[in-house]
């Protein structure tokens, strides 16, 4: 007896659509996000305990680690200041991104929704055993 997506009774052919729809969907919604970053020397990176940490004081310490690592590459504390301050760069963009979907019509947002929704619905019946 043949078996059909995931060894379950449901149908291949749902397993396939469903699956063609979930990508689909996810794709048109992951391209309609645009990222808009609030980030710049002046602009707050993090805080620390009510403190505003700006990038610009991050890039402090970061000098000073790679002023020492270029005197002294073995010198651990420039090592620790450079990457630290790297990190903490990192983690201020990224805490500091807008994320909003693009402009589209509620036709568009509706069409994409019913890909991605229907397609997990889809997928997950055809795993469903009989």
């Amino acid at each position: 007896m043949a078996r059909g997506a995931g060894g379950s009774d449901g149908g291949t052919g749902s397993f396939l659509i469903g699956l063609i729809m979930m990508i689909g969907g996810g794709y048109l919604l992951l391209d309609g996000i645009v990222i808009r970053p609030n980030f710049g020397l002046g602009a707050r990176a993090f805080g620390i305990g009510g403190v505003s940490i700006t990038s610009g004081m991050i890039l402090i310490p970061f000098m000073f680690g790679i002023g020492i690592i270029f005197y002294n590459s073995k010198n651990w504390i420039g090592w620790i200041l450079a990457c630290g301050s790297m990190v903490a760069l990192v983690f201020g963009v990224v805490a500091n991104m807008t994320l909003q979907l693009d402009r589209m019509s509620a036709f568009d947002l509706i069409t994409i929704l019913v890909l991605f929704v229907g397609g997990i619905g889809l997928f997950l019946r055809s795993m469903r055993a009989g």
